[in-house]
């Protein structure tokens, strides 16, 4: 029986880490120049401004790997947001 309580447990505490994961706020962020938007996380949200700092920086390794991190992390937001 402690086996069992355990493995309930143990999927419970599975299913909240994936929901705290899936439900996470959502900031609508738009492409200024073709007006397009999209839901980031809040990781997402702050790759995408790093990138655009580091560009305004002209600091473009920073922004390169940032732009490596961000099209892995979510490659839709990339392709409406940076691409």
């Amino acid at each position: 029986m402690d086996k069992m309580k355990k493995m309930s447990e143990d999927i419970t505490k599975i299913f909240h880490e994936h929901h705290k994961k899936t439900m996470q706020p959502k900031i609508k962020t738009t492409n200024p120049f073709s007006k397009e938007s999209i839901d980031l996380t809040e990781e997402e949200h702050k790759l995408y401004l790093d990138i655009k700092t580091s560009e305004m920086n002209q600091d473009y390794e920073t922004m390169q790997k940032a732009i490596d991190k961000f099209s892995r992390l979510n490659p839709k937001a990339y392709r409406v947001l940076v691409d």
